[in-house]
């Protein structure tokens, strides 16, 4: 299957967003490959527009690589202990980037089960964002892989999806102005399917993700 046009992915958070549900993120390790087909998403913009967004105030060493090139993986850190991968959007400079919320095992199944050994369903194996990375084998120090090249990690499209089948919602736990449901319904995941995870208000004590 042909990779993503890099071009594609320059564009902002919002709209290359509902573009990545049904995509294959697929990562080799020596223990095996296993391959998520992403079903729920988050947009964050970059400088200035998105208080939700770890960029939203300047570059930093931790949020480097979400100025660099699109079609990136951008990693963080959540409670002090979790990874989560987003994908680089925007032109370089932009700072945009996309969380992989939420995604279907499709490839390595046992490998992700091994890996996520507290997942009571398949479903769940993948279902929130630390799980998802969990799942891939998807760590910290992966962070500014080229998702287009012929590394590791490769991200491929998967077939389009008629509009019907995409909904759209406020962000999961991001507070403040970035939490307006109204300014920012900027989730994007595949209508009824078990892998989307579940809805949850801002913890005050998060900052949110992007």
């Amino acid at each position: 299957m042909a990779g993503f046009d890099r071009a594609a992915l320059e564009a902002h958070a919002v709209e290359v967003a509902p573009l990545l549900l049904g995509a294959v993120l697929t990562h080799a390790t020596p223990e095996g490959v296993v391959a998520v087909r992403l079903t729920e998403v988050e947009a964050y913009s970059g400088l200035g527009e998105d208080p939700g967004s770890h960029a939203h105030r300047g570059r930093t060493p931790r949020n480097a690589v979400m100025f660099g090139e699109a079609g990136r993986l951008y990693t963080y850190f959540t409670y002090g202990m979790h990874t989560c991968a987003n994908v680089v959007t925007g032109a370089p400079g932009t700072a945009g980037g996309v969380l992989l919320r939420g995604g279907e095992v499709v490839d390595g199944l046992e490998l992700a089960r091994s890996r996520r050994a507290a997942a009571r369903k398949d479903v769940d194996l993948a279902r929130g964002p630390a799980r998802l990375a969990s799942a891939l084998g998807i760590a910290l120090a992966d962070g500014g892989a080229d998702l287009l090249g012929e590394g590791d990690l490769a991200l491929r499209p998967g077939e389009p999806l008629p509009a019907a089948a995409v909904a759209t919602g406020p962000r999961v736990g991001v507070s403040g102005p970035g939490g307006d449901a109204s300014a920012f319904p900027w989730r994007f995941w595949i209508t009824d399917d078990p892998t989307v995870s579940q809805y949850r208000r801002a913890v005050p004590r998060r900052r949110a993700a992007g």
